[in-house]
């Protein structure tokens, strides 16, 4: 223990396969809910997009016009726990996944806070960087954000690459970690990231490599227009997968020797085993964008602290509720909360 085995989910009888589980919530799930966006700037002069949603019927959040009564402006609701909302590879706030989590969390009583990495929420950022998979330090300055307004209870969610940002920050911080901080849930984590990157290298998964690659090639592509001569627009131009983007751009640009050294010192696997409040991993073992190695059962069986559910189904970022249908409450919101509570 603590693999926590079998696991209760169940598909729907229409979504057969890891894809379906994948493509169909992606595609056709409609969620609203209602963000209020605040804007925070980092210490290299750059910004980072946070949308805030509030716990249902929870008087606390006071708001005039848009702007707070309080001198926490615009966000006093302090009297629900936080859970601060890490997306995946290209998300945002938007992303379905996402919204239809902090709907059911908000609904819970919790407060949401969905933050966005640099280039994600619509507008591109001011500096050369962008963001990686391994990236810990703008977790921590949303963190201490949240705390500097008086939270004293925080959790910590993540999915797939926010999962295992999510993870990593948490391995790193270790017995450190500020006390708010309670526990952490995390879906779909490409924790071993060499393995997941050629996994997407499969021909059943380069549906995912080529979408990927694509928005990633058009950013850096839309910021080489605008500082002409930094970036290596004509390599990037050219490249065909996840793993040759990560080479050509994301390590060098970020301080990697190549892309096998970004990959190996971003995995959040290595991590995992130094976290210190109660954690719940949740991969689908026919999760399209998993390896092997993001499995690690005999490991789980080990720690204290970091629980470990590995279903049959779901797909990545999917895991749509047997009885439910696809705009209801998924089974993985519901797992959240029971974990969480």
């Amino acid at each position: 223990m603590p693999l926590i085995a079998p696991s209760s989910y169940e598909p729907p009888t229409r979504l057969w396969n890891g894809h379906l589980q994948t493509i169909i919530p992606s595609l056709f799930r409609k969620v609203a809910v209602s963000y209020v966006r605040e804007r925070i700037e980092t210490p290299d002069d750059d910004f980072l997009d946070l949308d805030w949603a509030k716990a249902i019927n929870n008087d606390q959040w006071i708001m005039n016009n848009g702007k707070s009564t309080s001198q926490h402006s615009p966000f006093s609701i302090l009297h629900s726990p936080l859970i601060i909302l890490s997306h995946g590879l290209e998300g945002s706030s938007k992303s379905p996944y996402l919204v239809g989590m902090v709907r059911h969390l908000t609904r819970s009583g919790f407060n949401c806070l969905a933050w966005h990495y640099r280039s994600c929420s619509g507008e591109m950022n001011r500096q050369q960087r962008f963001y990686h998979v391994g990236e810990t330090g703008d977790l921590d300055l949303v963190i201490q954000h949240a705390l500097s307004k008086g939270y004293e209870t925080i959790y910590l969610m993540g999915f797939s690459a926010g999962g295992n940002v999510t993870l990593k920050y948490l391995g790193e911080q270790g017995k450190a970690l500020n006390p708010a901080i309670k526990k952490a849930v995390v879906f779909s984590v490409p924790i071993y990231l060499m393995g997941s990157a050629r996994r997407l290298e499969q021909w059943d998964s380069l549906v995912y490599n080529y979408r990927f690659n694509r928005t990633l090639k058009r950013k850096v592509l839309e910021k080489a227009a605008l500082m002409p001569g930094i970036f290596p627009a004509e390599a990037v131009s050219k490249v065909r997968s996840v793993r040759e983007f990560d080479n050509t751009f994301t390590a060098p640009m970020n301080g990697f020797r190549d892309v096998e050294d970004y990959y190996t010192r971003s995995s959040s696997l290595q991590f995992i085993p130094t976290i210190a409040i109660p954690t719940l991993l949740i991969n689908a073992k026919n999760d399209p964008f998993l390896s092997p190695e993001c499995f690690p059962e005999t490991l789980a069986r080990e720690l204290p602290n970091v629980w470990m559910e590995f279903p049959e189904q779901g797909g990545h970022c999917g895991f749509p509720a047997k009885d439910e249908g696809i705009q209801g409450i998924y089974w993985s919101e519901k797992r959240a909360v029971r974990f969480l509570t």
